[in-house]
């Protein structure tokens, strides 16, 4: 059953997507709600998985993994390549897309000879191709 959003549960996403740890107090300001309905409605967006969850963004740069890149893999072996990807440490997004190749992964490393040694390590599973990124535009975009 879908649960349609309106206008108030849409400003309510937007403070949050916008700083998950806004207190309930200041949304019912922002919005003029009571704090119950407030809570109310975010209880039940977060009941539908409308909400699925709230997250920190790190600075990644600061933890010695600045350095982000997109490696395209095409390969046979789709459950050791997830395997893979899930017990590697370098890994934050692993993706099934279409085309020549069927996997994208990306990598947050120090380095760039670190995303040398974690491609090398790729060999096995199939070939590859990297796109280091030179400069991150646009990251986490506000979608609403």
């Amino acid at each position: 059953m879908n649960h349609q959003i309106d206008d108030i549960d849409r400003k309510i996403m937007k403070l949050l997507q916008h700083n998950a740890r806004i207190p309930i107090s200041q949304i019912s300001k922002e919005i003029a709600m009571s704090q119950p309905s407030v809570k109310e409605r975010i209880l039940k967006l977060e009941d539908k998985k409308i909400i699925s969850g709230y997250s920190t963004v790190f600075n990644l740069r600061d933890l010695n993994r600045g350095t982000s890149t997109f490696i395209l893999i095409k390969t046979e072996h789709c459950q050791e390549l997830v395997e893979f990807c899930e017990a590697a440490k370098e890994v934050t997004d692993l993706f099934r897309i279409s085309g020549e190749f069927n996997y994208l992964i990306k990598v947050q490393t120090a380095s760039i000879e670190e995303v040398a040694e974690f491609q090398d390590s790729l060999v096995k599973i199939g070939p590859s191709k990297s796109h280091i990124c030179l400069k991150n535009i646009l990251e986490n975009r506000i979608l609403l």
